[in-house]
């Protein structure tokens, strides 16, 4: 009845982030755990989910050549090089203060789909920034279980990079760094494969129902405002929970 109950918990939230364009993980990892489950096990499962719903964007791009490499690969390399490192912290931190971390990841997602502007403010683009900011969104995404996008596209917009180019770009290294990430929490937690496989297909299904969803039915902002709100609540569960 767990993995009954996991199932269809997935399938929703997986189901209404993608009406938002939004990846589902920063929210199933807190509530998987509000369930029971382990906090690195969900994690894990957290940055597996992102690498299979975010694999078969990167597929097609690839296929219809859309995909601009040379701006892909610093952060593609980065975040590939640190995702697992910030996996391996999580061995050594308190989980307490990873928690204030995701607390603190929660109200800055929240409040980048409830305010968040599309403007740039520098026209700054050296590879080496790319690297750097790869390497920073890597650990974060690492240690705390989720594809890091909602970090970086912010900052690569106020740093003057196009909009509609990063979600494709992001959709490209993001299935690189989680897997990466995955394969180093293999070794920290006792993976339980079938609530993976449950929450993994279940994902896939929601996001498929949710795109549908989001371009014949609803309007994406008014999603994207729900969905800032209930990060918030979120976060909140999580913060009482820490005292």
């Amino acid at each position: 009845m767990f993995y009954v109950e996991v199932f269809f918990i997935t399938l929703f939230l997986s189901t209404f982030f993608a009406m938002g364009g939004v990846g589902s993980a920063v929210a199933l990892v807190p509530i998987l755990h509000f369930l029971g489950v382990n906090f690195n096990l969900s994690k894990a499962i957290g940055l597996f989910v992102n690498t299979s719903t975010t694999l078969t964007a990167t597929i097609m791009n690839i296929k219809r050549k859309i995909l601009d490499i040379k701006f892909a690969l610093p952060l593609a390399f980065s975040l590939s090089l640190f995702a697992p490192l910030g996996a391996y912290m999580s061995k050594f931190i308190p989980e307490v203060y990873v928690k204030g971390l995701f607390f603190i990841f929660l109200i800055f997602s929240g409040s980048m789909l409830l305010f968040g502007k599309k403007e740039s403010k520098f026209h700054y683009n050296k590879p080496w920034v790319l690297v750097v900011l790869g390497a920073i969104v890597g650990i974060i995404s690492g240690l705390l279980g989720i594809g890091g996008g909602s970090i970086l596209i912010p900052f690569l917009i106020l740093l003057g990079f196009d909009a509609k180019k990063l979600a494709i770009t992001i959709s490209f290294i993001i299935p690189f760094s989680t897997f990466a990430a995955f394969l180093t929490y293999l070794q920290i937690v006792k993976m339980d494969w079938i609530l993976l496989g449950v929450a993994t297909v279940a994902s896939i299904l929601g996001g498929i129902i949710g795109n549908h969803i989001m371009y014949y039915k609803l309007n994406q902002n008014h999603i994207k405002k729900i969905i800032g709100i209930t990060l918030y609540l979120i976060a909140l569960k999580m913060l009482l929970a820490l005292f």
